[in-house]
């Protein structure tokens, strides 16, 4: 059951909340930032601004509400702040949040999720010192869920990492003769584009870039490019030829000479890639699997029966049952004929063999 802290909240600052985890999602989902709203509440509970973070570079949640009430010339000293995450105690792009609160005169702060981050955390910490009443909890499950994989992310020290997968009912990417266009129908082929315009990267291996000559790109269905373009990251020691389509239109392209995937994530992780989608082939995604590094799968299955062909998985090294990776499904999502099956991977499952 979601939280509500209504039993320590007042019914004005759950409704605060609600709206600025709604306003939140306007911000951009990628990029090293998280999403953040923030409304301002009278001493009477009625809103006096609202605000939420745009993307790296910009203000965060809470100035960008005290630039509202500002503009609205309503005056916020003694007011409550309504956060979704808690404010940041230091300096980046732009100054420390409960530093602007604090000269803003907001003398209570209710926030949703404490900030993970060693860099950024203690905020609350920061206001309490002042004197400010400070509350957290109000609605956190749905905080966590705003959030997304900015949360692990951050949590984990590394991106998050979604495994996608498309494949026959009996586990095959490809027929025999190589042929792997399309198992999947049109339904789900675009909802995995949309899956692309919310991550920060698209991973493959030289195997894959050279077999299918992927373009890999987030497309609409018009077949046009979406505003997003994710990093196109290929994995492997092998150069590309000069015609491949990851040269053409689209995000831009990093080869990481390696085999490691730690090591992937590692150079992602300098270029503030916050979720990267692992897309192929079998012997990479066994790689992830193998060395702990998936969080997520996403699995495209499709009513086709192919009995050979490429497997979607290299060898795991799993010899017994007993030992099988399982994973805690999250959803289950029909897409026109086939089915999205969305699961999750225990942090603390071991996944080497």
């Amino acid at each position: 059951m979601a939280s509500t802290g209504s039993d320590v909240h007042a019914p004005c600052e759950v409704d605060a909340m609600r709206h600025a985890l709604e306003i939140a999602r306007r911000g951009p989902a990628t990029g090293p930032n998280p999403r953040v709203g923030c409304v301002l509440l009278g001493p009477d509970g009625v809103v006096l601004a609202e605000g939420w973070h745009r993307g790296a570079g910009t203000p965060h949640a809470e100035v960008a509400a005290l630039s509202d009430a500002a503009q609205r010339g309503a005056s916020v000293r003694g007011a409550t702040a309504v956060v979704t995450l808690e404010p940041c105690n230091h300096t980046g792009r732009t100054g420390p949040c409960s530093e602007a609160l604090l000269a803003a005169g907001i003398s209570r702060v209710v926030l949703s999720v404490p900030d993970p981050n060693p860099v950024a955390a203690g905020g609350a910490e920061r206001l309490r010192a002042a004197g400010v009443d400070v509350e957290t909890g109000l609605l956190a499950d749905e905080g966590r869920e705003l959030l997304g994989a900015w949360l692990p992310s951050v949590e984990r020290g590394r991106p998050f990492v979604t495994l996608k997968l498309a494949t026959s009912l009996d586990g095959r990417v490809a027929a025999a003769d190589g042929t792997s266009r399309w198992i999947t129908s049109e339904v789900a082929r675009q909802h995995a584009h949309g899956l692309r315009g919310e991550v920060d990267a698209i991973v493959v291996g030289t195997g894959t870039a050279l077999v299918d000559d992927p373009s890999l790109t987030a497309r609409n269905a018009a077949g046009e490019l979406r505003g997003h373009q994710p990093l196109r990251v290929v994995v492997g020691h092998r150069d590309l030829p000069a015609a491949a389509r990851l040269h053409g239109p689209g995000g831009e392209l990093v080869q990481v000479r390696t085999h490691d995937p730690a090591d992937v994530l590692a150079t992602l992780a300098q270029r503030d890639v916050r979720h990267v989608l692992v897309e192929g082939g079998p012997t990479l995604a066994a790689a992830f699997l193998t060395a702990g590094l998936v969080d997520e799968v996403h699995a495209y299955v499709a009513p086709v029966l192919l009995g050979s062909g490429r497997s979607a998985l290299a060898d795991l090294g799993i010899t017994t049952i007993a030992d099988a990776l399982r994973l805690t499904t999250r959803s289950v999502r029909p897409l026109g004929p086939d089915v999205l099956v969305v699961a999750t991977v225990d942090p603390h499952t071991p996944q080497e063999h």
